[in-house]
């Protein structure tokens, strides 16, 4: 009887206090709400920005050619160095050239002697046929071979001009300032010989431009956006360029848009845009493939939530949203263009909704959460294992129903391209 008591009196105790027990934990559950750090969704002016690829394009461009014919005696630069407009570059042999020079001078002055001999012979005969000392056909005759040397004389000094601009071009010079490349041509060479030889490229790369292109069809729904007034053009002191280097960093100077073209490339259905980038380092080079991100329209009435509170999956983008009752509630969003470490939200979100920004890890569809007002300055959750949650996001059907009823790391993903602090 007494094994009976102590039985039973055992079996009571254990009983209470696995009673006690749950009690408590649901008692803990209903106090400990995850503490959920939100932003109150606002409008606010946001610009309207494209990416459009495109190449680099040397600012000037000139080809260093030989205008005379000769055998190249010497290259005075180093291959892709920077020169100056009118530095020397290459010596074709002058010999030839010289001689040219002096017997263009010797001409010029048996011309000269020629026109003064003429001259003070038709002189002479001026006063002389006033008084029929000679005939009228012997100053005709002095007047017309004073005249003939003078054109000698114009035809020599010419000839002289031409021999003495042979001489120079035999001294090849650069063209313009800027970058040279590699020389075509070496020492011994025969250059200028029935052609005009090419021997180098300079290019001039500070400043340096940027050719985009961009569909007709973004441009003219860009246009009806702005002519509705759901977009507002960009002002003139707006029309700035950021380049993006192939390896995805920003460039460090802004760049500046020169033009739109006018017409529409047939073949492609785009448009051609020119913009023009300070290249004082010689970093950007031509033929390169960047992008280039156009400021092209201001919208008024953006609505834009942080980065890190959008979850990102297989099956769209998603955020955590606060009901009246601070119940944490799953919704769908379309997100737009991204802007100062902000997404642009197309769909899905109206101002004065309660958006979750820290403390997503923690938060469950349908559950209560403890909310307090978002700042910079809370730090983020502990980061979860983002391969993971993807496969499993992955794996979930894209309806609300799902959304819904799925935990966090079944139904979205890691924040991507949120900020870290």
């Amino acid at each position: 009887m007494r094994s009976f008591f102590r039985f039973t009196f055992f079996s009571t105790l254990v009983f209470s206090l696995f009673l006690l027990s749950g009690c408590k934990d649901q008692a803990q559950q209903v106090q400990q709400a995850p503490e959920a750090a939100y932003i109150v969704i606002q409008t606010e002016q946001v610009a309207v920005i494209n990416e459009l690829s495109g190449r680099l394009e040397s600012f000037r461009n000139s080809d260093v050619r030989a205008r005379v014919a000769g055998v190249l005696e010497k290259r005075l630069f180093e291959e892709g160095a920077d020169v100056k407009q009118g530095e020397k570059l290459f010596i074709i042999d002058p010999r030839s050239y010289e001689a040219s020079v002096q017997n263009a001078r010797a001409a010029l002055a048996r011309a000269e002697a020629n026109f003064m001999q003429a001259d003070l012979k038709y002189k002479r005969y001026i006063p002389l046929v006033e008084i029929s000392a000679v005939s009228k056909q012997e100053y005709d005759d002095a007047l017309a071979a004073q005249k003939q040397a003078a054109a000698d004389v114009a035809s020599a000094k010419a000839s002289l001009i031409n021999a003495k601009l042979d001489l120079e071009y035999a001294t090849v010079l650069a063209p313009i300032s800027g970058r040279i490349g590699r020389s075509i041509v070496t020492e011994g060479a025969l250059v200028g010989q029935g052609e005009v030889t090419l021997l180098a490229v300079i290019q001039q790369i500070d400043p340096i431009y940027l050719n985009l292109t961009q569909s007709s069809a973004e441009l003219l729904q860009l246009q009806q956006a702005m002519r509705k007034g759901v977009l507002k053009g960009a002002s003139e002191d707006g029309l700035k360029v950021t380049l993006i280097m192939e390896d995805g960093t920003p460039y460090l100077h802004p760049g500046k848009l020169l033009f739109s073209d006018i017409t529409v490339d047939p073949s492609t259905g785009e448009i051609s845009i020119r913009a023009l980038f300070p290249n004082p380092d010689g970093i950007l080079l031509p033929g390169m493939y960047v992008r280039g991100q156009l400021e092209q329209a201001i919208n008024e009435n953006a609505i834009t939530v942080p980065k890190q509170a959008v979850q990102r999956s297989t099956e769209g983008s998603t955020v955590f949203v606060i009901n009246k009752d601070n119940v944490a509630e799953i919704r769908r969003v379309q997100t737009g263009a991204s802007y100062q470490e902000k997404w642009v939200v197309l769909d899905g979100l109206n101002v004065g909704d309660k958006v979750i920004v820290e403390g997503v890890q923690k938060v469950r569809p349908g559950s209560p959460v403890s909310p307090v007002v978002w700042t910079k300055e809370v730090k983020p959750a502990p980061a979860t294992d983002t391969t993971a949650e993807a496969e499993k996001a992955a794996t979930q059907p894209d309806n609300a129903e799902t959304a819904k009823t799925a935990p966090p790391d079944q139904a979205t993903a890691s924040p991507a391209g949120a900020p870290k602090e």
